[in-house]
Order: C-alpha cells, then sequence, then structure tokens
C-alpha cells in the first residue's frame, strides 16, 4: 500500500494523470497477459498521449470563445441555392488553407448559416491542435480601439498573430467610425498571409465602402482578402423564415 501511494505521490508530481488512473488496471492486465515490461510502459504511454491530446483539444475550443459549437453534420447544404459545397468540406477535411494563411470569406443575406459553417470550420481547426480566435467584427472594433488607448494595440496584434484562424463574424453590420475603419484595416493588415481569416457578411463587395466610410481603404482592405481567398456566396431563403412559414429545415443552424 505504501509502494503504491509513494508511486502515485511521484506519477502527481510529474503531472502524469492517465499513468496515475490507469496503472493498477493495465499492471493487472499486462500480468494476466504476460507481457512485458515495454509493452506495458508503452500502454500507459499512449493513455498519457491520447488525454493530453483530448485537454489540450477542449482547451482550444474553450479559448476560440465560439459563440456556439456548430458542426457541420449538423448543417443542411440543400437549403443553399448552387452552393459549392463539395469545396467547403474538403476545406473541412483537409484544413489546407491554414497552411498559406489563405482567408475564406462568406458573402450572402442573413440566416443562411454562414456563421454556423465558420464555427463548424473554426472548430476542426481547433480539433487538429490550431489555435483559433472568434470575434464578432464589431466588438474586435471595440477591444482595438480600447487596446490603442491603452497603448496595447501592438500587444494585442502581436498576441493574434499566433494563431492559425482568426473569425471575424458579421462584418458590415455595423458602419465604422473612421477610426475604427483603420483599426480594421490595421489589424487585417498584419495578419495578411501569417494568419488565416474567415470572414462573414451580409454585404455585397461594392457596398463595403458604406461601412468602411473611405474608397481607397476599404479597396486596400479588399485586395488584401481576396487575395488567394477561398469565396463562397450564400444564397437562399432564410433558415428563420423556413423555419416560420413551416418548411423542413433540417439540422440547427446558427444563423447570422
Amino acid at each position: 500500500m505504501a509502494t503504491n501511494l509513494l508511486l502515485e505521490n511521484h506519477l502527481k508530481t510529474l503531472g502524469l494523470r492517465a499513468f496515475r488512473e490507469n496503472y493498477h488496471k493495465l499492471a493487472q492486465e499486462a500480468a494476466q497477459a504476460n507481457l512485458d515490461y515495454e509493452r506495458f510502459l508503452l500502454a500507459l504511454a499512449e493513455q498519457e498521449v491520447a488525454l493530453r491530446a483530448a485537454n489540450r483539444r477542449a482547451r482550444l475550443i474553450k479559448q476560440a470563445r465560439f459563440p456556439a459549437l456548430k458542426e457541420l453534420a449538423d448543417f443542411d447544404f440543400t437549403c443553399l441555392e448552387a452552393f459549392r459545397t463539395r469545396d467547403l468540406l474538403h476545406l473541412a477535411d483537409s484544413l489546407s488553407f491554414l497552411e498559406h494563411a489563405e482567408p475564406i470569406l462568406m458573402v450572402g443575406n442573413p440566416g443562411l448559416g454562414k456563421t454556423h459553417l465558420a464555427t463548424a470550420l473554426g472548430l476542426a481547426a481547433c480539433r487538429a491542435g490550431h489555435k483559433v480566435r472568434f470575434f464578432n467584427t464589431a466588438n474586435l472594433v471595440d477591444e482595438l480601439t480600447l487596446a490603442q488607448e491603452d497603448y496595447r494595440l501592438q500587444k494585442v496584434i502581436a498576441s493574434l498573430l499566433k494563431h492559425r484562424l482568426v473569425i471575424l463574424d458579421e462584418l458590415g453590420f455595423i458602419p465604422f467610425t473612421q477610426s475604427g475603419a483603420h483599426l480594421l484595416f490595421q489589424f487585417c493588415s498584419a495578419l495578411h498571409e501569417q494568419v488565416s481569416l474567415i470572414v462573414t457578411t451580409n454585404l455585397a463587395f461594392s457596398d463595403w465602402t458604406s461601412v468602411f466610410g473611405e474608397e481607397r481603404l476599404t479597396g486596400a482592405l479588399l485586395d488584401r482578402l481576396t487575395y488567394r481567398a477561398h469565396i463562397f456566396e450564400f444564397r437562399g431563403e432564410s433558415f428563420r423564415l423556413r423555419s416560420q412559414a413551416g418548411k423542413p429545415v433540417q439540422g440547427e443552424v446558427l444563423t447570422d
């Protein structure tokens, strides 16, 4: 008994939680199966690696600050008209857009599931071990404004450069002040070709000037965001309107 307590204390000190929780059971199984010490240690190490990987995924998902967890499996693509479903599913499966910090732009009317799909892609990235951060775009601009006032802007941007993916949701929902537009441009310029961006917006590109205010700034921002971008257009009837009309909608969709 004293040996077991000492062993458990050492394993706790070393942070080997899976070893501590599984060594007794695996030792009995190894003895019954006449496994050698190496096989026993391998089984314990595999348990430890699996636990740490699961904990890291859970931690990354929590740190991403998704408004809700939404899965691709719960999305009804049949409600979208002429949507490039295969291309989006390929991006979710391969996460190839992260390798070259390529943007994904989701453009279309409200209520078609842009936020749902952006979140699902972010979850896939987290589960693959990547750091992700989700923002409502207007809230991000507020955070950047406060950071600038507190002389922390470069620190905030530097921290986000350590991520592999940043999601900007509902860009254009609220017009920006001149300073807010410039801060968002500075932010996107800093992340350009360094961190992948997913942007959801209800506005056609031709209407972005109405929320950014300056034609030259808008053009420069679009130039960066559309460079090597994967652009998905959302057309169809709002999921909310379909639900209110009593039309069938598969799955639960986080609308935008």
